[in-house]
């Protein structure tokens, strides 16, 4: 029993030192969120949220079906806010999150110490002669020694992880827009097509009657013909397209089932009267691009590792081991008891291994990260320029064909409408004229998309998320019925 009591002393010291030195915001169940909302909604003015429980979950599907509820017509501003809350790949970029954090908080406690006890004893059994019991503890000193510069790296990482979230975030956001916009003017297109379908139609059926007459030769009659055949066949695709953007659109906001009923508007809103300037772009995106500050902090936590390994590049193993070693003996039934104190330090002698490699290997991880810093600094001066160039130069086209070629193609079925009912011209000149202004209305909705989706791009461009034209997938010549949403 003595040597059990002294045991319990001597283990109770090492569990006091090892006590949590925990962070609050590591380990918080937010882990660090309100510093990732609060950056996205300057950027989005939209709340977004981080779900952990039931009640959260039906608190957030609530407000979900509030919204489309709220709307016949899903607006855009609208469609992004239901992303950001109902996006569920968002969800998974805050695990990751707070993942990091519980690394982080992981960090700021000591290493458990490792505590061995033994006994031994000879006599027989009933009548103890000699007995041992031996108690060991061992701690990591080189943990220990190290353990402020560690902190330090999990906390870069964290508020790395931080950042990520917030460009998670704010790509979502930018996805919902592009889906949105391309939704909106697929549909857009394929209304145009049906009135130009219904144009064609009509001259299908007077080259048919005209052919019953003989007014009309049979080839000309098939040309007619197959003009119909292939403005449906491209109103097909068209419409095709259009469901297609709509599911894209419905995939950001993570809907299904019940809420797969809501319907886009079937026309992009107009074009503004004027462009915004942005004559400092470049200066924006370097001060506010949230993943240029990300790859600083990879800088930095490179640079607090190599320090790091500078600081273990000879001991890489240093151990303290402390204990004691009780022994009781029985010698003419007499009792001796005697304990003895024992400290061991064990390491590694860098004899082969003088730590070169693990330095070299750190300093080329440095380099790497300074230069990834310097290629995205030059990339995001590139993107801001080119973002703010794309949204001038199309507002610039888009405001071309509403202002010029479109009243010109109007003019043009105007003037041939009086020829017709002249009888200056016929009715195939009527109808063809009529035709290419469908055909530059379609381009002129092409370009007012091109200009939205630009318009999309600025944001991202200067405060970071999915800044490339990929979502500007062609819409073929599309879009739904003239009347109501889809």
């Amino acid at each position: 029993m003595i040597g059990l009591r002294k045991l319990t002393s001597v283990l109770a010291f090492p569990l006091v030192l090892s006590g949590c030195v925990t962070s609050a915001e590591y380990s918080s169940k937010e882990a660090g969120f309100a510093s990732v909302a609060d950056k996205t909604a300057i950027a989005t003015a939209k709340q977004t949220v981080w779900i952990q429980n039931q009640v959260q979950a039906r608190a957030v599907a609530a407000e979900v079906k509030n919204l489309l509820a709220r709307r016949k017509i899903l607006d855009i501003e609208t469609a992004v806010q239901i992303a950001l809350l109902n996006n569920k790949g968002l969800q998974a970029a805050y695990a990751d999150l707070g993942d990091i954090a519980a690394d982080a908080w992981q960090s700021t406690m000591f290493i458990n110490p490792t505590v061995s006890v033994g006994t031994t004893g000879i006599g027989t059994p009933g009548l103890e002669a000699f007995k041992t019991i031996e108690g060991m503890i061992t701690t990591n000193i080189l943990a220990l020694a190290t353990r402020n510069r560690d902190v330090a790296i999990a906390d870069t990482r964290f508020r790395q992880a931080q950042l990520t979230a917030a460009v998670k975030t704010l790509q979502v956001a930018a996805d919902t827009r592009r889906a949105w916009i391309g939704a909106v003017a697929a549909w857009e297109n394929v209304g145009q097509l049906q009135r130009a379908q219904a144009t064609a139609d009509a001259a299908s059926e007077l080259a048919e009657k005209l052919g019953e007459t003989g007014a009309m030769t049979k080839g000309a009659q098939a040309r007619e013909h197959v003009f119909v055949a292939e403005l449906a066949g491209e109103t097909a695709k068209a419409r095709l397209a259009a469901r297609l953007a709509k599911e894209e659109l419905t995939r950001l906001m993570g809907l299904w089932g019940s809420d797969l009923d809501y319907q886009v508007p079937n026309s992009l809103p107009p074009l503004p009267q004027s462009i915004v300037k942005r004559d400092t772009i470049e200066a924006e995106a370097l001060r506010n691009r949230i993943d240029l500050q990300v790859a600083k902090l990879e800088l930095e936590a490179t640079a607090k590792s190599y320090g790091l390994t500078e600081a273990t590049r000879y001991v890489t193993d240093l151990e303290i081991l402390t204990g004691f070693e009780t022994e009781r003996e029985i010698e003419d039934e007499e009792k001796t008891t005697r304990t003895t104190g024992q400290v061991e330090l064990e390491f590694a002698i860098p004899i082969f291994d003088t730590g070169k490699a693990r330095i070299r290997k750190a300093e080329l991880a440095y380099m790497r990260a300074a230069n990834q810093l310097a290629e995205k600094a030059v990339n995001v001066r590139s993107e801001a320029r080119s973002a703010y160039e794309a949204y001038r130069s199309n507002y610039d086209i888009a405001r071309h064909y509403r202002n010029n070629v479109v009243p010109l193609r109007t003019k043009v079925e105007e003037e041939s409408l009086l020829t017709y009912n002249g009888m200056i011209t016929n009715t195939f000149e009527l109808l063809t004229d009529t035709r290419d202004k469908i055909n530059s209305i379609l381009l002129s909705v092409n370009a007012k998309r091109d200009f939205w989706l630009a318009e999309a791009n600025l944001a991202p461009a200067i405060c970071g998320g999915a800044t490339n034209a990929s979502a500007e997938t062609e819409v073929a010549a599309a879009s739904g019925s003239s009347g109501g949403g889809h």
